[in-house]
């Protein structure tokens, strides 16, 4: 199996480890920086729809290996696991206090990202600026939204 094949597809195993550690804090960790707070069965809920387009897209990759599938799933991700990573460690660093998922997000987002940007430059032929300007945008939403949460108190949705 190729390379691109293989780094698409443990994007959803990824995911799954970084939901299994936020699951049992994350709500009560949120719930007590944010006072219109979120329920478990949103989290729950919007962590199903993340798992099921991280399948999508990475199933679209594996399937195809086309550089544009490659592009979109750098934008995906940018907002999946990069912008969801910085956001992890900087509430961590700020609260002063250990945010739900900043293991996972460190030791397994940070560095599967990496790997997968270079895998998609190298193997696919992704041009660097295209790969990052698609990671910009895809990972803006996320940033905004932990920027509203870790400053301002308060939740995009």
């Amino acid at each position: 199996m190729s390379r691109i094949r293989w780094t698409a597809l443990l994007a959803p195993i990824i995911f799954a480890a970084h939901v299994a550690e936020e699951a049992p804090g994350f709500v009560e960790w949120f719930n007590s920086l944010v006072p219109r707070g979120i329920s478990q069965s949103l989290f729950l809920s919007v962590n199903a729809g993340g798992f099921v387009i991280t399948n999508n897209q990475a199933g679209m990759l594996a399937a195809t290996q086309e550089r544009a599938a490659a592009t979109v799933m750098l934008a995906w991700l940018g907002f999946l696991m990069l912008a969801n990573a910085a956001f992890h460690l900087i509430a961590t660093i700020v609260h002063d206090r250990y945010c739900p998922g900043v293991v996972t997000a460190t030791v397994l987002y940070l560095p599967y990202f990496a790997w997968f940007f270079r895998v998609a430059v190298r193997d696919l032929g992704v041009q660097v600026p295209v790969a990052v300007v698609s990671l910009l945008v895809g990972s803006l939403p996320m940033a905004i939204h932990g920027y509203l949460i870790v400053f301002r108190s308060d939740r995009l949705f």
